[in-house]
């Protein structure tokens, strides 16, 4: 008896673990993109201050080493780190692109005649 409880409790289980899930709406789709770009630009940014560390590590180490009058065996040149700047989100694929407000600051400043 518990044995045939414990196995209809298993397959009740199994078949909502195998219920098919609805598929994501576009603004889930977007918001999953949007995550997925924030999370790929923390990394360049993890990358990028890693390189920096590194390159402090290097220097300090050459110059210690130089001073304690020991060889260092370091890369003539340290490694350049590119800056990824700061996240700017994507725009919107429907959204037109805004115009320019420098464009309708002369036309508001322009004289009036009577």
């Amino acid at each position: 008896m518990k044995r045939t409880i414990v196995l209809m409790a298993a397959a009740t289980l199994a078949a909502t673990a195998w219920a098919k899930l609805p598929p994501p709406s576009d603004e889930a789709k977007a918001k999953a993109a949007e995550a997925a770009a924030k999370a790929a630009h923390g990394g360049k940014v993890e990358a990028y201050l890693l390189c920096k560390s590194q390159n402090k590590v290097v220097a300090h180490y050459t110059k210690t080493a130089a001073a304690a009058s020991k060889e260092a065996k370091v890369p003539a040149a340290p490694a350049a780190c590119a800056d990824p700047g700061p996240y700017v989100a994507a725009a919107p694929a429907g959204a037109a692109p805004a115009a320019p407000a420098v464009a309708a600051a002369p036309a508001a400043a322009a004289p009036k005649k009577p």
